[in-house]
């Protein structure tokens, strides 16, 4: 079992992996950090060098997350996903048998996430697991 963390190192991603580290400690349990690199739309020439920008990207920002978790004594897996961030954690979650997935929020309305399609929306409505969603720190 794991606790699995969509993170981009954005706000709430940032919020979200201090949540999921206390949750990983406490249940002894493996954090899995999972970025999602497919891009929008998805084909064409631009599309693939658009996926490999967000391939680096997610690289980087996995990195530091297991840079925090491992200091705070947390086992960490990585998974960098060719798919949209909501769709690569929830296959991240059942590959892991997730206890939770975490996610963190930008602080918009529901209706904007709605609308917009946000990740812990699609979340929330598509994942068979529970899903921990973390509000980003509003100073930040």
């Amino acid at each position: 079992m794991a606790v699995v963390l969509g993170y981009d190192e954005s706000p709430g991603a940032d919020a979200a992996l201090a949540t999921a580290i206390s949750v990983a400690s406490r249940f002894d349990e493996v954090l899995v950090l999972v970025y999602g690199a497919g891009p929008p739309g998805g084909l064409g020439e631009e599309a693939g060098a658009h996926r490999d920008a967000l391939r680096e990207i997610g690289r980087t920002a996995l990195a530091h997350a297991v840079e925090r978790a491992e200091a705070a004594g947390v086992r960490t897996e990585v998974e960098l996903v060719d798919s949209k961030p909501a769709q690569a954690m929830l296959e991240v979650g059942e590959k892991h048998d997730a206890t939770v997935l975490v996610v963190g929020t930008a602080g918009e309305s529901p209706l904007r996430g709605a609308m917009l399609g946000s990740t812990p929306h699609k979340l929330l409505h598509l994942s068979t697991r529970p899903v921990l969603c973390v509000p980003g720190d509003p100073e930040a």
